[in-house]
């Protein structure tokens, strides 16, 4: 494992706990001597993990349709910043950069990143480990939905457990270091969860 995708807000939060952690979790990736691919923006926690692993004398790959740097938050201090025509260029990038994916705390676009990875690694599309930094009991609310679409019978206990969680960033790197990629079958049969 050694380029590490992380999925975070471009906005730091109401709570100083999120840039903390952000900071920490850069710190980690650059002291284990792993990369940062990100979505190569400035601002929120975005800019705050990438300042805090380059500050660390680690490298950061930024990857960011050219729509978004054009509204001035691309960050040009990065070991590399790549330009790209779309979201969906941009996300297929990024999994093909990653190693691994951590989502930090953010919004719509952290949430819809997360859907996404964790749906192409169900359908074998990417085999990678990926996990949530769940700072603060912000994705508490979203692991029991997890749990309750398992019980309802639309998400299989195999695929539910695809997702690692910690609120600890040097937890989260270590399991995601140790995790052994399962391959399981998506389909739910009749009586079957």
């Amino acid at each position: 494992m050694k380029n590490i995708c992380v999925f975070c807000g471009s906005s730091s939060g109401t709570n100083n706990v999120y840039s903390l952690a952000a900071k920490t979790l850069g710190q980690q990736i650059a002291a284990r001597g792993k990369q940062l691919i990100y979505g190569g923006g400035n601002v929120g926690l975005m800019g705050i993990i990438a300042d805090e692993v380059l500050a660390n004398k680690g490298e950061v790959t930024g990857i960011i349709p050219h729509f978004l740097f054009e509204w001035e938050v691309g960050h040009e201090g990065l070991t590399a910043l790549i330009k790209v025509d779309s979201m969906h260029e941009r996300k297929l990038l990024m999994s093909q950069k990653a190693d691994a994916f951590i989502a930090m705390p953010g919004g719509f676009g952290t949430l819809e990143e997360l859907g996404e990875i964790l749906t192409w690694i169900q359908l074998s599309i990417v085999q990678k480990p990926v996990g949530i930094l769940n700072v603060n009991g912000f994705y508490d609310a979203l692991l029991s939905q997890l749990d309750h679409m398992v019980s309802e019978g639309f998400l299989k206990q195999e695929n539910r457990n695809l997702l690692i969680s910690s609120d600890d960033p040097i937890v989260l790197l270590n399991n995601l270091e140790n995790y052994q990629v399962q391959s399981t079958e998506k389909w739910i049969k009749p009586n079957q969860t």
